[in-house]
């Protein structure tokens, strides 16, 4: 072992200079040599002085708890969470907003530069105009989905509810998240004295046993209403009747109660199958784009949508400015969810083509089109790649094409399928700096150089960050 390395248990005194996407702040230890291995620690801010118990001592890193603040950063705040330190939510709630939003530009920074090999003269270290991150009108309430696993609770026949731990199935309690609108708690409360009387089993991902595994909560913020979802490994439970009655009277806004059944053993959270018990089995939303018209959007469980919707109006508005629509351009939106962004631009384009995977989904976007009055809209069910590679087949050749993949991002075959189909623009929208970063490069190597880099806080309190790039032809 070399003389300077660290050792499970002991104590040393940190500074921390950085933050991981995690929200673990970063030290060095320093060494007669110099500064020495890193070391992670929780709870840590960029500032801070800390004594620090290393807990997991590898090669060439190590993981530390925070024991004592010796020296509090400037930005230092008191958590306004009482299970903050232990959720695997958020990881920013101990700093003010502002230090907040610089960490999550930086991570988009180090991101373009060091997995893209975007380094240049730009401000702000990429080759390209990183524009500052948008922040969010709030960092409380904004969520408008909650999905909340279910545990046996501290004594016989009780249940939990609350947040897996970080890299664990190990829920922590939490009625009262402090993202959630307050018809979440009141429907959480709903449920747990339903429970009580009820007394249906609680699944035990050991055994494949049980009924209840998540609680899930829709709310469409403009319209204000509210779906309750109760995911089961079956397709019944006891007191169902008794369930729509206890929801019906707790929680404003109610229009639906709906059973998903999840009977496959899979951490998937949830099954291709929704019953209805009362009212309908979706939430209808509005969303404001710009100078655009109000449109309305019918959102079910299974269906993708942004989940901070004020941020999302300011995300699709920035979204259609880059696109450059004037009128008579076939616009392909890919990974289009419910149709939420195409046929927010719909308007502005000759026609619209959405692809989607999720049955579900497709259905809803359909059904939004038809909603609105969108008659230039038609939608796909489908594979991303595989369908962009038909279209290219068949010689449509989309002006404008927006991408808004998973987290996982795009893979190779998709990325050559949308440059053969050769758009005048791409308009990338991603929720991961990481896999951005690495996609953009590809699409560099084809030809398609982004043009402009733009943050979106989407999810204030976490470590995620929603971004939007414009990519071009070289040669346009």
């Amino acid at each position: 072992m070399h003389p300077n390395s660290l050792r499970k248990n002991q104590i040393i005194d940190l500074t921390f200079t950085g933050m991981t996407a995690e929200g673990f702040a970063v030290g060095r230890c320093q060494t007669q040599d110099g500064p020495g291995e890193a070391v992670f620690v929780p709870l840590g801010a960029v500032g801070d002085t800390a004594r620090v118990k290393i807990v997991k001592a590898a090669k060439t890193h190590a993981f530390g708890r925070l024991e004592e603040i010796i020296s509090p950063a400037p930005c230092r705040v008191e958590p306004d969470c009482p299970v903050y330190a232990k959720c695997g939510g958020c990881c920013f709630r101990h700093i003010t907003y502002e230090a907040e939003l610089a960490q999550k530009e930086q991570r988009l920074r180090d991101a373009l530069i060091r997995v893209g090999g975007f380094a240049g003269s730009q401000p702000g270290g990429a080759s390209f105009p990183l524009q500052p991150i948008l922040a969010a009108p709030s960092r409380s309430g904004y969520r408008n989905k909650a999905l909340l696993p279910i545990g046996p609770g501290p004594a016989p026949g009780e249940v939990e509810l609350g947040f897996y731990a970080g890299r664990s199935h190990r829920i922590v309690p939490c009625g009262a998240c402090l993202l959630h609108p307050g018809p979440f708690r009141m429907a959480v409360e709903a449920f747990r004295r339903w429970q009580k009387t009820a007394k249906e089993s609680v699944y035990n991902e050991q055994s494949h046993t049980g009924k209840l595994r998540r609680l899930y909560l829709r709310m469409a913020e403009a319209t204000g209403q509210v779906l309750v979802s109760l995911v089961v490994n079956g397709t019944s439970l006891k007191g169902e009747a008794e369930l729509v009655e206890e929801m019906r009277r707790s929680v404003p806004g109610l229009v639906g109660v709906a059973l998903n059944q999840n009977t496959r053993r899979t951490n998937v959270a949830l099954g291709p199958t929704n019953r209805v018990l009362w009212g309908q089995g979706y939430v209808v939303d509005r969303l404001q784009v710009g100078a655009g018209p109000s449109l309305e959007f019918q959102v079910s469980p299974l269906s993708f949508y942004q989940v901070n919707r004020q941020q999302a109006e300011r995300l699709y508005t920035l979204a259609a400015e880059l696109a450059g629509l004037s009128g008579g351009e076939l616009l392909l939106d890919l990974y289009c969810g419910t149709g939420t962004i195409g046929l927010s631009m719909a308007h502005l384009a000759g026609s619209l083509v959405g692809v989607e995977v999720v049955p579900q989904a497709v259905e809803n976007a359909w059904e939004n089109a038809r909603r609105n009055g969108i008659s230039n809209a038609r939608f796909l069910c489908a594979d991303a790649a595989q369908a962009a590679k038909q279209l290219a087949e068949q010689g449509q050749r989309p002006d404008i094409i927006i991408l808004d993949p998973p987290r996982k991002g795009c893979d190779a075959e998709l990325v050559e399928a949308v440059v053969q189909m050769a758009p005048q623009r791409v308009i990338y929208i991603s929720c991961d700096p990481a896999t951005l970063a690495r996609d953009l490069a590809r699409f560099a190597q084809l030809g398609y150089g982004p043009q402009l880099a733009a943050p979106v806080d989407m999810f204030p309190g976490t470590g995620h960050v929603e971004t939007i790039v414009l990519l071009q032809r070289e040669n346009s």
